[in-house]
């Protein structure tokens, strides 16, 4: 998983400090580097400048040679000690040698076991320097031997070398005060480019946040949104897009919502005109019923054939007609407190379905509902398990605290799984044995609409063997 923020304002945000603090760093410790360096080179010019000038002119001890030579036994301790205080002076130690001899100055917390080696070395030919940390503060050493001219103007070497160990602990106290000044105006900085970045972040973001706000609206169907373009920028360049993109959906909706309500509208007309000659030929089709055993096997045939399509043709119009109640809105409840176990065996007995299906229902059940649409429910999902299912068809009910709940359960072969999520789609038919079924292919859509219309809900799964429907229908 990635530290960094997904979201746009906090990559923003985090973006914004990360090159704040890098420019602070950078800054900071460039000014660090050279005010330290500076600071540093500038005390070690002024002691070595200072070392050199009071060598110069420091009066050597003479001995019998025209200089002094390290096995001259005329220097004395006296002669090391004034070279010392010669040199010595505040933050100072100084340590001088004389062949085997030594002196430093009073309380000096250094011997020539402190001096480097190399440095040692270094300083026989030459004027040397080195900074050291000892006995946990910061030295500058500054090392060298004393040469002198002779009688006859040859430098030589006098074998008298110095040490001088010049304190950098105030130096030191500076840069720390400089280092803390730094941090500190680190923190103010970084505090600054978070509020900076916060606003800005906002700033820029305003117009992202209005339009997702804005998109969000769209999709609930508020196509009459749409935002002010301010600017010249890529967001008012969005924004524009989205006014257009809003206005052209627009127009795609209500002309897709005009061809729809014309569609139902259509569909609702030829229903409805669909009934009168209906209605004329279910009149005839008693009187070729009551004919067709008496006519010729073909003849008979016919007959039944057209009856059963006039039939079909019947309850797809009755079909149609509630589906287009639906669609238009046109369908209301009317709730009535009712004997559900009544209401199930009037239903199954005005069918014809009494002696197929085992009603099991508690004596005195009763409930709110729309009888009419109950009724509706009911039937659809009886005569699916008779049609498609295979006996015994069982039907029970009971009441909850949540609602009131009806099953029914078939014994046949039992919906495919793959068409249990589509088996309240209009039109559908599980199965290529379905599609000349009786059915209209509405009935379970328009169970599952009735059952909506009183907030409750349908569900189907496979049972072993059969098929099992539960009707749910919360207490209003």
């Amino acid at each position: 998983m990635s530290w960094f923020p997904t979201g746009l304002r906090g990559r923003l945000v985090v973006t914004f400090l990360l090159v704040a603090i890098t420019a602070s760093a950078a800054v900071a410790g460039l000014g660090y580097q050279l005010v330290g360096r500076e600071l540093l080179d500038r005390v070690e010019r002024t002691s070595i400048s200072d070392v050199r000038e009071t060598l110069s002119r420091v009066s050597l001890p003479v001995g019998a040679s025209d200089v002094v030579w390290p096995s001259d036994s005329t220097v004395t301790d006296d002669d090391l000690g004034d070279l010392v205080s010669a040199l010595n002076g505040p933050d100072r130690v100084v340590l001088v040698s004389y062949g085997g001899h030594s002196r430093a100055s009073r309380g000096s917390p250094f011997t020539m076991d402190d001096v480097p080696d190399q440095l040692r070395w270094q300083a026989t030919s030459r004027l040397v320097s080195q900074r050291l940390r000892l006995k946990g503060h910061p030295w500058l050493l500054v090392a060298t031997q004393i040469h002198r001219a002779n009688q006859i103007g040859v430098v030589r070497a006098t074998g008298l070398s110095t040490y001088v160990f010049v304190s950098l602990s105030d130096e030191e106290g500076v840069l720390n005060r400089l280092r803390a000044s730094l941090l500190q105006a680190a923190g103010i900085t970084l505090a600054i480019a978070l509020t900076v970045a916060l606003l800005s972040a906002r700033q820029v973001l305003l117009p992202v946040r209005r339009l997702g706000d804005a998109a969000r609206m769209l999709g609930a169907g508020e196509l009459h949104i749409r935002l002010p373009v301010r600017g010249k920028d890529e967001l008012a360049e969005l924004t524009g897009i989205f006014n257009e993109t809003a206005e052209a959906l627009e127009g795609k909706v209500s002309e897709l919502r005009t061809l729809e309500t014309m569609s139902r509208r259509f569909v609702a007309d030829v229903s409805h005109e669909l009934r009168t000659p209906l209605t004329a030929m279910t009149a005839v089709t008693d009187m070729l019923s009551e004919e067709a055993e008496g006519l010729p096997d073909d003849a008979g045939e016919a007959v039944r054939i057209v009856l059963r399509e006039i039939d079909r043709l019947k309850l797809l119009v009755e079909h149609l007609i509630e589906v287009s109640r639906f669609d238009s809105g046109a369908a209301v409840l009317r709730r009535d407190h009712v004997d559900v176990g009544d209401t199930l065996a009037d239903c199954l007995e005005v069918r014809g379905w009494s002696d197929r299906v085992q009603l099991t229902v508690p004596i005195g059940l009763s409930f709110s509902l729309d009888p009419r649409r109950f009724d509706v429910i009911v039937a659809n999902l009886v005569g699916n398990a008779l049609h498609h299912g295979a006996p015994p068809v069982l039907v029970s009910a009971r009441v909850r605290p949540s609602g009131l709940q009806v099953t029914v359960r078939d014994h046949g072969g039992g919906i495919p799984e793959r068409s249990l999520p589509h088996v309240f789609e209009r039109f559908y038919k599980a199965g290529a044995g379905r599609s000349r079924s009786v059915g209209s292919g509405l009935g379970l859509a328009i169970a599952k609409a009735n059952a909506e219309l009183h907030r409750g809900t349908i569900d189907v799964k496979r049972c072993e063997p059969g098929t099992l429907f539960t009707l749910w229908i919360p207490a209003p």
